[in-house]
This record gives C-alpha cells, sequence and structure tokens, in this order.
C-alpha cells in the first residue's frame, strides 16, 4: 500500500492534511514503535520507498525528522538505524531527575534575582514559539535551557553539572514525549505556573509542581511504549 493511502482522515472524513514525508515518517515510526523494526536494525532507504509507494527524497527527509524524536540513529557509514528505546533506563533517569530537580530548584528560589527570572521567561518565550515549528530538536534544547536558568541561582555546580547531564541523557526522551503522548499543552501550562511560582518565591510548590512534571513524563512515555510494545 502506498504510504498516500494511510493518510488518515478527520472528523467528518475530510482528508487530514499531510506531506508525504509526515506520512512516511508516521508509518516509520509507527513500525518502531509496534516492534516491527527491532532495535539497532538498519532501515533501508531504497526498499522503504519502494514499500511506502514514495521517493527516496521523502524516506530520506523522514530519517531526520524521526532522528530529531529519538526513533532513529543517523550514522555516516550505516544510514538509518533504529534507535535502542530501553524502557529501564527511561525509569531510572526520570526518577533520577525527580530527586535532584526539585532539590535544586528550593534552593535557588531565595537567590533568584529580577534578572535570572527574565532570563528565564526569555527563554521560554522561545521554548514556546519553538513547539509551534517543526525543530523537534530545539524543543529538546529549550527545554533543558529553561529548566537549568532556574537552577543555577542555587550555586551548586556540582548538582547543576548532574543535572545538565541528566538533561543531555533524557532530551530525546523528552522530546518523544512531547510527540507520542500529546504532552506539549501540559508542558506549556507546567512550564509557565512554575515560573509563576519562582516568581512569588514559592519553593515548596515549585518543588512539587516541578517533581509530578518531571515524574509525570517519564509515566507517560512509559505507558506509550510498554502499550505499543504489547499490541
Amino acid at each position: 500500500m502506498a504510504v498516500t493511502e494511510t493518510i488518515p482522515r478527520e472528523r467528518g472524513g475530510l482528508l487530514k492534511r499531510q506531506t508525504v514525508t509526515e506520512a512516511a515518517a508516521d508509518a516509520i515510526r509507527e513500525r518502531i514503535l509496534a516492534g516491527d523494526y527491532a532495535e539497532g536494525e538498519n532501515l533501508r532507504q531504497d526498499a522503504l520507498a519502494t514499500e511506502l509507494g514514495v521517493s527516496r527524497i521523502p524516506i530520506r527527509e523522514a530519517f531526520r525528522q524521526l532522528e530529531a524524536e529519538g526513533l532513529v540513529t543517523l550514522h555516516a557509514h550505516r544510514g538509518a538505524v533504529v534507535s535502542s528505546l530501553s524502557l529501564d533506563e527511561i525509569g531510572e533517569l526520570f526518577d533520577l531527575r525527580a530527586l535532584l530537580e526539585p532539590d535544586l530548584l528550593a534552593r535557588a528560589i531565595p537567590r533568584t534575582t529580577e534578572a535570572d527570572l527574565a532570563a528565564a521567561a526569555k527563554i521560554l518565550g522561545r521554548y514556546e514559539q519553538s513547539l509551534d515549528g517543526p525543530d523537534v530538536h530545539a524543543w529538546g534544547e529549550m527545554n533543558s535551557e529553561f529548566h537549568l536558568t532556574l537552577y543555577r541561582p542555587a550555586g551548586r555546580d556540582r548538582s547543576l553539572g548532574l543535572v545538565q547531564s541528566l538533561l543531555g541523557n533524557t532530551d530525546r526522551y523528552t522530546r518523544l514525549q512531547l510527540v507520542l503522548t500529546s504532552g506539549i499543552e501540559r508542558a506549556r501550562a507546567e512550564h509557565a505556573q512554575l515560573l509563576k511560582l519562582c516568581r512569588q518565591g514559592n519553593a515548596q510548590e515549585a518543588g512539587d509542581l516541578l517533581r509530578r512534571h518531571v515524574q509525570t513524563a517519564g509515566e507517560d512515555l512509559l505507558a506509550f511504549l510498554r502499550q505499543h510494545r504489547q499490541a
């Protein structure tokens, strides 16, 4: 079946507007999540183009999109390879974030200046704009920078370094969570509320919200992946 025949329809039977690249990315993404393509498996551009009834160009662009989402890794000599998604690793990384980040934020809030808050607000604005665009890589970068900007006033460089490493390690999982679990609107609301609580100097509520924010993101992604692996 050609990929153009798999484009979903909206309510009322109208054809949903979708480029060939998006349709190809959707088809490949679904197969990866369903386990049809194993972790570490090479994705052959020519074979997929033939199978999905498209040229190689949208397949190549779909690979780039899926790499941004964290589902595919592009290698110079091997081409596109299905990324490893370890459920144990995802759980551990998000658990560590939920332990370390609220403590760091609580220590940062009493030392946060108006300049710090202005910087965080500016980054949050850029993050909001990135969510309306197709650059999924930017979502992860802006998300990490927003969080780190809130934590820096704590003045705990070793803790900040650990959290920065964790954010880097969870970056593709965070992007996956936003893409796969429709988490964008909740992320918008929770980030805005987090900044508001920091402005108010409410370390307790800010820490509680941040803990839920991180834990829920990890839990939602794990639930989604488990459901698709069982399907």
